[in-house]
């Protein structure tokens, strides 16, 4: 069966009407998946279709716990239907919305939102089941690709080795809370009264925070300005020594994971080869940079 047709099925179940066809008019976005605005009855719904290969990069019964969690933080969509089998996903579309990459993630307003809302996810006292290390996923990608019986840039296994003893050398230690994992300004969403959700728990699970702020500074591309904004709103005092090297380590780390991941979605026959080029020349550039300069700012990180 198609997934076209998966979809259309889990449609006609949970809305119990057996003469819904499943409608790709309206795409809305996505990189792991893609989400169409479906209206069914009067409302609209946002319908998430899995990506390729997300079976193998996601456990979607986490997912569907965690989505569950995020949605008792109040920051999350309103989920109706979830199929953790399949990953195909059925939310009530926030009216009038626009992503915050669309609204400008750097501006000092929609800084503190995010800053808010990581704030409150990561001080929550109820914690996700698993836990997110990103050498364990990267691990698992690697595997997938020679499953694939892909390849790697010619310099890969070198500069992810020197990335690795890096961070042993300059994380002394990590603190472990609720973290989304992928603060990409397209997964925070404003609605028309300025409420602010962050959406997709796909890759959330326990792990440092500063992984959230060294992915909302290098997906945002923020400017020096808008990093110490983010910062200052976010920490409430100057980042300690230890804090600047996590976020400097994390946006290598995640240049050099989703590279792996775009891999994937590239050997399976998906267009992210620019993607995964972009994202693996920055972290080609940022490895060689820190081991020169370690007290680089975090800025001129952010360009690729």
């Amino acid at each position: 069966m198609k997934i076209e047709e998966l979809v259309q099925d889990k449609l006609r179940y949970a809305f119990h009407d057996e003469s819904i066809v499943f409608d790709k008019s309206r795409f809305t976005g996505g990189l792991t998946n893609y989400n169409y605005i479906m209206n069914i009855k009067g409302i609209e719904y946002v319908i998430r279709q899995p990506g390729g290969m997300t079976e193998q990069i996601i456990d979607r019964k986490i997912e569907r716990v965690n989505n569950h969690i995020a949605s008792e933080f109040g920051v999350n969509s309103d989920c109706i239907y979830f199929d953790e089998y399949s990953g195909i996903k059925i939310s009530t579309y926030i009216q009038n919305s626009q992503t915050m990459a669309h609204a400008n993630p750097g501006s000092a307003k929609n800084l503190e939102s995010v800053s808010n809302i990581m704030k409150k996810i990561h001080s929550s006292p109820k914690h996700f089941l698993n836990r997110f290390d990103w050498q364990m996923e990267l691990s698992k990608y690697e595997l997938i690709i020679q499953q694939l019986h892909g390849g790697f840039f010619f310099d890969y296994t070198p500069l992810k080795d020197q990335l690795v003893t890096f961070v042993q050398k300059n994380i002394e230690n990590t603190s472990l809370a609720p973290c989304h994992n992928d603060t990409v300004p397209e997964n925070f969403i404003i609605d028309d009264t300025g409420r602010t959700y962050l959406i997709d728990w796909e890759y959330s699970g326990m792990n440092d925070p500063c992984w959230d702020v060294a992915a909302y500074i290098l997906e945002s591309k923020l400017s020096a300005e808008a990093i110490h904004h983010l910062i200052q709103d976010y920490f409430s005092y100057p980042l300690t020594p230890m804090e600047e090297s996590k976020i400097k380590c994390f946006m290598m780390a995640q240049d050099l994971l989703w590279t792996a991941w775009a891999l994937i979605r590239h050997y399976n026959g998906d267009d992210f080869l620019e993607y995964c080029c972009i994202r693996y020349e920055r972290f080609r550039k940022n490895i060689k940079l820190m081991t020169k300069s370690p007290h680089c700012s975090i800025a001129s990180m952010v360009k690729s």
